[in-house]
C-alpha cells in the first residue's frame, strides 16, 4: 500500500471507530436536540447545530476522541503478515513465543502439584460471603476468607524481573552478529543487551525533555512549603484550573509536563488518558465484579498472593490493600485489554474446555484479559490509590495506562519504548555519562542493569516514595513516553557515583542501591539530562 492509501484507510478506520463509540450516540442525540429547537430555521439548520454543539463543548469531546485514537492507533503500512505488523523481528517474535510458553508451562505445573483447577464457580454461600467483603478482601485468616480456594503459602510467583531479564539479555540476532564480526560498527561490549535497537542519543532526549531543563520551574521543586506560594504556585495553580476547565487532551498534557499539583492530578491524568466515567462505565465495572463473584480463578490466587508479598508489606502502600484487590480482580476479567494485543507481538494465553484438549474450537483466553501476573504487578496500581478515592475512576485510569504503556514493561519487543530497548538505552547512556562507573562495576561482577532492571519493570513503583512515582509518572503520561525510566535509572548510579567506586561485589553494589526512597526526582533528572 503506497502513503495516499494507508492514509485513506487510517481515516476509514476512525470513522468506523467513532460510529461505534458512545459519543457518537450521544453527539447525535444532541445535534437532534438542538435541531428540534422552535427559534432555529430551516435555512440555517446546519449552521445552527454546528453553533449549538459548539457552545456545549461537544467539539472539544470530540476533538479529544480524535486525538486519543491518534495516540493509541499509530498511522503505518500495513503489510501481508499480521504478525509482522505487530513485530518486524523474527526473533524477538520467537524469543517472545518461547517466553510465553515457559510461563504457561509453569503455571500449569502448579496447577498439577496442587491438584486444582485453573477456574471454577463459587458455590452459592462462598459468592454471597464475598459479596459481602467486596471492601474488606484484605481480612486475613483462611476462615474469613472462605471464597480463597487454598492456603497462599502454597502459591509462588509464575515469574519475577531476574527471570524475565534472563530472556532480554539472551536475545541476540545472528545475522546482526555476523556483520559486526565482518566489521560492523556497533556493539555493546560493557552491557548485557546485544541487540541493535533504534535509540535516542542523549541529545535528542535533552531536546524531548526540554521543558524539564535547570531553569524552568517544576511542580515537585519549586512548590515546596519553605518557598513562598507567590513565585510559583500560585500562578501554577490558576493556569491548572484553566487547563482543566478547557478540557482538551493536549493542554492538559502540555500543562503536566512540569508536574501536576496534587490537587489536580487526579483531572488531569483522566483529561490526558481519555478517561471519563459515566453511568456505562460504572455499569461495565459492576458486570466484571459479577464475574468475579461467580468464578474462581488460579490467576485470582496469584494476584492475592503478589498482593500479600508487595504492597501489603510496604509502609507506603499497605492500607490500600482492599482497594488493589477491587481493581485486580475485576482487571483480570475484563476482555478490553486484550486490545492491545493488536499492537504486541505477544499472543493471549489459551486454555481448552475439560475433555477438549487442543480441539481449537473449545480453546478460551485465559485469564480472560489475557495477561497473567508476575511478581509485583500489583504495584502499578498501589500509587494511583493515592489520586483516586472513587474505585471505579482507579480502575479505569489504571485500565487505560496498562494498555498504553504498562504492557511495554514485560513483553519482548523491539519497539521503541518496549523493555528491551529501555534497558540498552540505560546502559548506552550510563556508558556515556559515567564510564568510569560503568567499567568499575562490569569489572567487579555487578552488570549495572541486574540492579536497574526490576526498577523499568515496575516504572520505579515499591521503589521510590510515592510522591516521587507520581512525579515521575506526571512525566511519563505528558511526554507520552516511558523513556523517562532509564534516564532516571541512569541519575541514580550517578548520584551515588562516589558509594558504587569504593564496592568490590555485586551484593555491595546492590546495597548501596537498596533504599533509593529518598530521592528527589525531579531534580535527578535535571541533572542526568543537563548537566553535561
Amino acid at each position: 500500500m503506497n502513503e495516499d492509501q494507508v492514509a485513506e484507510q487510517f481515516i476509514v478506520d476512525l470513522l468506523q471507530f467513532l460510529k461505534s463509540s458512545k459519543l457518537y450516540t450521544d453527539l447525535f442525540n444532541a445535534a437532534q436536540i438542538e435541531a428540534f429547537k422552535p427559534s432555529l430555521r430551516v435555512s440555517e439548520l446546519r449552521k445552527g447545530v454546528q453553533s449549538g454543539l459548539i457552545n456545549g463543548g461537544w467539539d472539544r469531546k470530540l476533538r479529544n476522541a480524535i486525538y486519543h485514537y491518534l495516540h493509541t492507533h499509530p498511522q503505518q503500512p500495513t503489510l501481508p503478515d499480521p504478525e509482522h505488523n505487530k513485530e518486524p523481528l523474527l526473533y524477538i517474535r520467537k524469543a517472545q513465543q518461547t517466553w510465553e510458553k515457559k510461563i504457561l508451562k509453569s503455571l500449569n505445573s502448579m496447577c498439577t502439584e496442587l491438584n486444582i483447577p485453573l477456574a471454577r464457580r463459587r458455590a452459592e454461600r462462598e459468592q454471597k460471603d464475598m459479596a459481602a467483603r467486596w471492601t474488606e478482601l484484605g481480612t486475613d485468616g483462611p476462615d474469613e476468607r472462605p471464597w480463597i480456594s487454598l492456603n497462599l503459602g502454597q502459591i509462588r510467583p509464575v515469574y519475577a524481573p531476574k527471570d524475565f531479564l534472563e530472556v532480554v539479555a539472551g536475545l541476540q540476532n545472528t545475522n546482526y552478529q555476523n556483520s559486526v564480526s565482518n566489521g560492523g560498527s556497533f556493539y555493546n561490549f560493557w552491557g548485557i543487551i546485544q541487540v541493535p535497537v533504534k535509540l535516542k542519543t542523549i541529545n535528542q532526549l535533552r531536546v524531548q525533555y526540554s521543558e524539564m531543563s535547570i531553569n524552568q520551574c517544576q511542580t515537585g521543586v519549586d512548590d515546596l512549603p519553605d518557598i513562598p506560594s507567590e513565585l510559583f504556585d500560585a500562578d501554577r495553580a490558576k493556569l491548572g484550573n484553566k487547563v482543566l476547565a478547557a478540557n482538551h487532551a493536549p493542554v492538559a498534557r502540555e500543562f503536566s509536563k512540569k508536574g501536576c499539583p496534587d490537587s489536580m492530578r487526579g483531572e488531569m491524568w483522566c483529561q490526558m488518558l481519555g478517561v471519563e466515567v459515566d453511568e456505562v462505565d460504572i455499569l461495565y465495572y459492576e458486570q466484571l465484579k459479577t464475574c468475579v463473584l461467580q468464578h474462581d480463578l488460579l490467576v485470582d490466587n496469584l494476584l492475592y498472593k503478589d498482593v500479600k508479598l508487595t504492597a501489603t508489606n510496604d509502609d507506603h502502600y499497605f492500607v490500600f490493600e482492599d482497594y488493589l484487590y477491587q481493581v485486580l480482580l475485576p482487571f483480570s476479567r475484563d476482555t478490553v485489554i486484550l486490545k492491545h494485543f493488536s499492537h504486541n507481538c505477544a499472543t493471549p494465553p489459551k486454555s481448552y474446555i475439560r475433555g477438549k484438549l487442543g480441539v481449537e474450537e473449545f480453546a478460551v483466553v485465559y485469564p480472560p484479559n489475557g495477561v497473567i501476573p508476575f511478581h509485583g504487578f500489583a504495584m502499578y496500581v498501589a500509587p494511583l490509590c493515592y489520586v483516586y478515592n472513587d474505585v471505579v475512576t482507579l480502575y479505569h485510569v489504571f485500565r487505560q495506562m496498562y494498555i498504553q504503556y504498562f504492557f511495554r514493561l514485560h513483553s519482548v519487543s523491539s519497539d521503541p519504548q518496549g523493555i528491551v530497548a529501555l534497558s540498552l538505552l540505560f546502559e548506552i547512556l550510563l556508558q556515556t555519562n559515567e564510564p568510569e562507573l560503568f567499567f568499575h562495576l562490569k569489572n567487579v561482577g555487578c552488570q549495572p542493569l541486574k540492579i536497574a532492571f526490576k526498577w523499568l519493570m515496575r516504572a520505579f513503583s515499591g521503589f521510590l516514595a510515592s510522591d516521587q512515582v507520581l512525579l515521575l509518572w506526571d512525566r511519563v503520561l505528558s511526554f507520552d513516553s516511558l523513556e523517562i525510566l532509564p534516564v532516571f535509572a541512569v541519575a541514580i548510579f550517578s548520584f551515588r557515583k562516589s558509594n558504587l567506586m569504593k564496592v568490590q561485589t555485586y551484593n555491595a553494589a546492590e546495597a548501596v542501591l537498596a533504599d533509593v526512597t529518598t530521592l528527589q526526582v525531579v531534580p535527578l533528572l535535571q541533572l542526568a539530562l543537563f548537566s553535561k
